[in-house]
């Protein structure tokens, strides 16, 4: 299992967010299989660490509803479909286009110097992983302003349902992100909150899109891997 994860002691991330990202990478790509558990101890064993950041690490991917923690026998991975992807994806286009256009009725001078800061930030980005933190940062102040709490909450849900590291999936998402950000903030500084809310639910049906295709082409490669191997 150790060889799977492909984990970087040297990365800027904190240990279980290692740990975390390589599991999630390894889930999402099919590597870690529906059903299959993965053990503390030997998830430790394995990487040379202690239990405390694999620990962690599953409870995070518990929230985001890849594993499930059950008594006497650990974290069990989860199944989900091409179809779960698309529904989750679609729903945050419809909420957060609803919310993002009454926040920004809303947003005061700071949040959109604070917007323009993190995009600058996500372009200048040098790792992936400062991207995906600064991009998170980006989105929830995005509907920081939005006077529907209930709203945010679904939204907040969903977010749990499917993590966004996408960028560790999608090749180019991160070019085309900062694209896609730079034409948002800039109906946020025009204060057009109706083409602001339409370019992200764009952008979130894009990103959506392009993580089913990559998922897909991942799991063409791995049958035809298989397939050579038996052969």
């Amino acid at each position: 299992m150790a060889k799977k994860l492909n984990l970087k002691l040297e990365d800027r991330d904190t240990l279980h967010s290692k740990v975390c990202n390589a599991l999630r990478k390894a889930i999402l790509c099919g590597d870690l299989k529906p059903g299959e558990r993965l053990v503390q101890a030997e998830l430790a064993e394995a990487l040379g660490i202690s239990r405390m950041p694999v620990r962690e690490a599953l409870r995070k991917l518990e929230s985001e509803g890849l594993v499930t923690i059950e008594p006497h026998r650990g974290a069990i991975v989860k199944s989900f479909s091409i179809e779960d992807i698309r529904e989750i994806y679609e729903l945050r286009a419809e909420l957060e286009k609803m919310a993002v256009e009454k926040s920004i009725r809303n947003m005061k001078e700071e949040d959109v110097a604070a917007m323009d800061r993190l995009v600058l930030e996500m372009e200048q980005a040098t790792d992936v992983e400062t991207f995906i933190e600064k991009n998170i940062e980006f989105h929830r102040l995005l509907l920081s302003r939005c006077p529907w709490n209930r709203l945010l909450d679904f939204i907040e849900t969903l977010w749990n349902g499917f993590p966004q590291q996408t960028p560790l999936l999608i090749k180019g998402q991160v070019h085309r992100s900062n694209e896609e950000h730079r034409k948002i903030l800039l109906a946020v500084k025009e204060r057009d909150a109706e083409k602001a809310a339409w370019l992200l639910s764009e952008h979130i049906l894009r990103t959506g899109e392009s993580l089913i295709a990559s998922l897909q082409e991942k799991t063409q490669n791995n049958a035809q891997e298989r397939f050579v191997s038996e052969s």
